[in-house]
């Protein structure tokens, strides 16, 4: 049973955030940090070789977090396999006990530490999230019938500051009518935009879990602002950092008063915050929020 599914059903707030798995075998930290998050959140994402560099298996990692009583979101993307391999590690993965399972398009090859790697790319992500449904519904892609069936919580991602926001919003229904139910969003830093994007998107009967990602310094979000499309560092958060003694301490005070503007207008938050772990906690008991 997926206790982020549960929690959205009652209509409770979901904290989910996320982990990348190491680059070898030594899983000591990215199990410690678990450990540590475990407590405080819903669910923890784990990354599909996160920017193109080869890691662990999102998989491998997912059982892990299982093995520790964690609910794990198994990440999962169109870049490296076909379609006859994602459903087969879709369904290692529930066999595992795997119960989330996110889907995304995935970073080209040429950006990540193998840039000779041909990527594959054998179905969008669109496909992919009707894949998982028909799994759910008992059979393959090609309508051949399963020796058991799955029944995945299917969750996909979405931008909401998009520059073309009507053609993310296309890509939003058409995940939607794939079978995506809940969606994890790019960072948001600007409630009223963000509100004007709900307003958009009413018609649709989904769960939104907004992007919390910290601020580390300036030049993390003027870089952000310049190369991550989507993304829009407000001049004053970034004046904050700016003029911050304690730049921790800050951010502790940006996200929890996003999180707060957050609570009454979306399902849920993902926080995005690698190397920021060790503060994800004190940041939940701010924001008043418990599991």
């Amino acid at each position: 049973m997926s206790l982020v599914r549960e929690k959205i059903k009652k209509n409770q707030f979901v904290v989910t955030s996320e982990l990348t798995p190491p680059k070898g075998t030594d899983l000591t930290e990215m199990l410690d940090k678990a450990a540590l998050l475990g407590e405080y959140v819903d669910a923890i994402n784990v990354t599909d070789s996160h920017g193109s560099k080869m890691s662990l298996s999102s998989l491998a990692a997912a059982r892990k977090l299982v093995d520790q009583g964690i609910e794990p979101i198994m990440q999962l993307t169109a870049r490296d396999r076909n379609r006859i391999a994602l459903q087969g590690d879709m369904l290692g993965a529930w066999a595992l006990g795997v119960r989330n399972i996110i889907f995304m398009g995935g970073d080209p090859p040429q950006r990540g530490d193998h840039p000779e790697a041909k990527p594959v790319f054998d179905i969008g992500t669109n496909e992919i999230i009707a894949a998982a449904a028909s799994l759910n519904d008992g059979c393959d892609m090609q309508s051949n019938a399963l020796h058991g069936s799955t029944d995945f919580h299917i969750g996909a991602v979405v931008n909401p500051g998009a520059d073309d926001l009507e053609t993310e919003i296309e890509k939003l229904e058409a995940k939607v009518a794939s079978g995506a139910r809940f969606f994890q969003t790019q960072a948001v830093f600007d409630i009223s935009s963000f509100k004007a994007f709900l307003n958009k998107i009413d018609h649709l009967s989904i769960t939104l879990l907004a992007g919390i990602m910290p601020i580390k310094s300036v030049k993390m979000a003027t870089y952000m602002n310049q190369n991550i499309p989507g993304i829009d560092v407000p001049e004053n958060i970034i004046n904050r950092i700016d003029q911050a003694s304690d730049v921790i301490e800050v951010n502790l005070e940006i996200c929890s008063e996003i999180i707060e503007d957050l609570k009454s207008i979306c399902g849920g938050i993902h926080i995005m915050a690698p190397a920021w772990e060790k503060n994800i906690p004190t940041l939940i008991q701010r924001a008043g929020l418990k599991k």
